[in-house]
């Protein structure tokens, strides 16, 4: 049977959008949006920085920082997080050069339909569904049963030996981040290790190749993150991609040098109760200028249960999401297109 339109796309057969901008190719219609709301330029209410350093320390005051950009954002920078710098230009160089790779090469890893793992377009589900101006690389990293050996890639040679170290550092940094969370909600602090069971990590790299026309197109489509933790590597030198919705405004995410932005998931939003936030966020494109993102994401088991602890539930604070298999949320994420916080429905209680 011959593939349907969506699933040639998710496979990388059509409208690749780093050929259509190498070849300066008019932009298909299925990429032009209508009416794409403009972003605030007020440059005062960037993302709060959080010093992990002084976290470890016992600093009150970051300590309260913490919360109140867990709680007021749902986005922060991190600093002094204990990633080498050269393990980040390391890794940033291996994926820049496997989107560089001859689109032969890169269609050898295909985004299988129904999965979010390998190269292609990934959340694309209708004929007539707007896709973004992105290419994308998915990888499961853990639990090893997650992972398709199949779509890691042979080339660049040191893909997968950077990508093994960027992997275990990135998982050792949430695992603290989670730890000073559940401080910062005066739990204690293994209290999410315990939960989660053995965690799931995924990456997925996007590259933004230059648009012609940037007012038309999204890069990446607004959304929340099903995640509990998300980590986000903006490439440095890189233009401003990412923007986040605060208060009905799209505000522009500048990246800070060896800086990782951290967002929290749907999954601490129900688990805390709506106490501490998911936020939607977008990408935007570029006239001039190539964009990459390194997206590592951080969540439970699947097999575990997801919903409000019972520290956040009074009679002040009523329930406002049902319990569920976290597995079932997860397979509900990824069969959904990317639309907002619409996701989130699937626990909501009406």
């Amino acid at each position: 049977m011959a593939p349907t339109t969506a699933e040639a796309v998710r496979a990388g057969r059509i409208d690749d959008v780093q050929e259509l901008s190498k070849n300066k190719s008019q932009i298909p219609n299925r990429f032009i949006r209508n009416n794409i709301e403009e972003s605030s330029l007020d440059v005062q209410s960037s993302i709060p920085v959080v010093d992990l350093s002084r976290l470890a320390a016992g600093c009150g005051e970051e300590a309260v920082k913490l919360s109140m950009s867990c709680r007021e954002w749902g986005f922060f920078h991190v600093i002094n997080h204990g990633v080498d710098s050269d393990l980040l230009r390391r890794i940033e160089k291996v994926a820049t050069e496997f989107f560089m790779l001859p689109l032969e090469e890169k269609r050898k890893y295909p985004m299988i339909p129904g999965t979010i793992q390998g190269y292609g377009q990934a959340f694309v589900f209708s004929e007539d569904q707007k896709l973004d101006w992105c290419n994308m690389f998915a990888l499961g990293l853990e639990p090893k049963c997650v992972r398709n050996n199949q779509l890691w890639p042979a080339k660049p040679y040191d893909f997968s030996e950077t990508l093994e170290e960027y992997s275990e550092e990135i998982g050792k940094l949430c695992n603290r981040l989670l730890r000073y969370i559940a401080i910062s909600l005066k739990l204690k602090s293994d209290v999410f290790e315990k939960m989660f069971g053995l965690p799931v990590q995924a990456i997925r790299m996007n590259y933004y190749p230059p648009c012609p026309r940037p007012d038309l197109v999204l890069g990446l489509s607004p959304h929340s993150d099903g995640s509990a933790l998300t980590v986000l590597q903006q490439g440095i030198g890189n233009p401003v991609g990412l923007q986040i919705l605060k208060q009905g405004k799209w505000i522009p995410i500048k990246p800070i040098p060896n800086a990782l932005v951290i967002n929290l998931g749907d999954t601490i939003e129900v688990l805390t109760n709506g106490k501490y936030i998911s936020v939607e966020h977008r990408a935007v494109t570029n006239l001039e200028s190539d964009r990459l993102s390194l997206v590592t994401f951080y969540a439970p088991c699947y097999g575990i249960e997801i919903g409000p602890m019972k520290e956040f539930v009074d009679d002040e604070n009523p329930c406002k999401y049902r319990n569920y298999n976290h597995g079932e949320y997860c397979k509900h994420y990824v069969t959904s297109k990317l639309q907002g916080k619409k996701t989130l429905e699937f626990a909501k209680i009406h």
